[in-house]
């Protein structure tokens, strides 16, 4: 019961947060390339992408833009594809830092060197998100590269020894690496990783039509257990990501209940110019593009689907008992058709 009275109060904070709007993230995809193929890539990235890296001076016309308005803190953070792979990271850094935006990448770690390293926190970089997807076997094969996990150790490492960097690793949990989850827990704490966010496989991109990666029904409710159990220990900060409603894990798994902050507190800028919520959205769910639109008009007056997401219910979502706590799940779930949410992560607990 009380548990219950807890979400109907987190309900009405995500309808003033939707109200207010602040923008707390904001996602650069800065380019699509990327030194590695995975298997499990929402994105299709390819080491030669169509795209053009996106000018530097563009995506700063975009900060210029929110300076021009009364706004909370904006943390930028810069991903892919691979954002190593821009030779000029490092002045995009600095020029974020330099607007009085704080700043961090996602990455892989493949080319995270010691030299990389130090001339990243020179540039103000402040977080950086590291992933980790199992013992060298394992990871390897979900990276679909012989090098991967010892790069993305060397990585960790060499994270893990800047105090004032906050870092994180984040975990794909699929098949593979699934009895793998104790022994990867241990190999962070021990190469001094402070939090782990553990995250399922989304099946869009090139992970649609691979069964092999998605768990099922006993392996997510043992991969909540892990989580709660790990969460209790506290010798690291162990998460489940924000990816969707888990029911009686809530409170259990993470800080806080589920909230897809996507479109409210989160935004992004994608390759082309266009303006979206986080960067693993359907493309069909952009809002606009910075290259024909005001930025701050379009986050101030758009994204009423994400700010008001009753239209989410529909298909198995329709009649379901806990919509009012959930919601319809991470907008990523939604594919553009709308009909039906592509994973319900509350029908796989056991």
């Amino acid at each position: 019961m009380l548990g219950k009275i807890k979400q109907s109060l987190h309900v009405k904070r995500k309808r003033e947060a939707e109200k207010k709007h602040n923008l707390f993230y904001l996602f650069w995809e800065c380019t699509q390339r990327c030194n590695l193929s995975c298997l499990h890539c929402g994105s299709d990235c390819l080491s030669d992408s169509k795209y053009n890296d996106m000018p530097k001076e563009d995506f700063f016309k975009v900060l210029d833009n929110i300076n021009q308005h009364d706004h909370e803190q904006t943390t930028v953070i810069i991903t892919g594809g691979e954002p190593l792979l821009r030779k000029d990271l490092e002045e995009c850094g600095f020029e974020i830092r330099k607007r009085g935006f704080r700043w961090g990448i996602v990455t892989n770690g493949y080319a995270y060197t010691k030299e990389r390293h130090i001339t990243l926190l020179n540039a103000g970089m402040g977080s950086i998100t590291l992933s980790l997807d199992g013992l060298d076997d394992k990871h390897n094969w979900l990276r679909n590269n012989p090098k991967s996990f010892d790069r993305a150790l060397n990585a960790l490492q060499l994270i893990s020894g800047s105090e004032r960097l906050f870092s994180d690793v984040v975990t794909c949990v699929n098949k593979q690496n699934y009895h793998q989850l104790e022994d990867i827990y241990r190999l962070i704490a021990e190469n001094g990783g402070k939090a782990w966010r553990l995250f399922t496989i989304t099946p869009i991109g090139r992970a649609k039509d691979n069964k092999d990666m998605l768990l099922d029904a006993d392996e997510f409710t043992g991969l909540m257990d892990f989580i709660k159990e790990k969460r209790k220990s506290g010798e690291m900060d162990v998460k489940f990501s924000c990816e969707g409603y888990v029911g009686p894990y809530e409170g259990k798994v993470r800080e806080d209940y589920f909230f897809c902050r996507a479109g409210i507190n989160v935004a992004s800028v994608l390759i082309d110019g266009s303006i979206g919520a986080c960067p693993n959205i359907d493309r069909s769910f952009v809002q606009g593009n910075i290259y024909t639109d005001n930025f701050m008009d379009v986050w101030n007056n758009r994204y009423e689907m994400y700010r008001d997401r009753s239209w989410t219910k529909r298909g198995q979502c329709a009649n379901c008992k806990e919509y009012k706590y959930c919601g319809g799940n991470g907008m990523h779930y939604w594919p553009e058709d709308k009909s039906n949410v592509l994973t319900c992560h509350f029908q796989l607990i056991k």
